[in-house]
């Protein structure tokens, strides 16, 4: 129940951004530029496949094995919504600020 709530309240709060920039641009494009962006974001962070995700970095470039899908299944006994990892931390920072930015650059022209 929990995910549902978090996606539902991020998505209100995506709808705010678009309100805020349809009154500060009166531009239909940048909104829905706004909107392509925000659940984009939104799709990154609280929708991965964390049994894809959840191995070594190394790993990512390649399909998830069966023994990896089992081990992922094994562990979901003790659920805990967002692993941190170092190298997943830059990534997304890397590329989430970057998103940001080309954004703002595009709506604040």
């Amino acid at each position: 129940m929990g995910n549902e709530a978090t996606l539902r309240s991020s998505m209100v709060g995506l709808a705010v951004v678009m309100v805020v920039v349809w009154l500060w641009t009166q531009s239909l494009k940048k909104t829905v530029v706004t909107y392509a962006v925000g659940v984009t974001l939104i799709g990154g962070i609280l929708l991965p496949d964390w049994d894809f995700f959840d191995r070594s970095f190394s790993r990512w470039s390649y399909p998830v094995t069966a023994e990896e899908r089992a081990a992922a299944l094994s562990r979901k006994s003790h659920p805990s919504r967002f692993r941190l990892y170092p190298m997943r931390m830059v990534v997304y920072g890397m590329v989430y600020g970057y998103a940001v930015y080309r954004w703002w650059m595009f709506v604040a022209n």
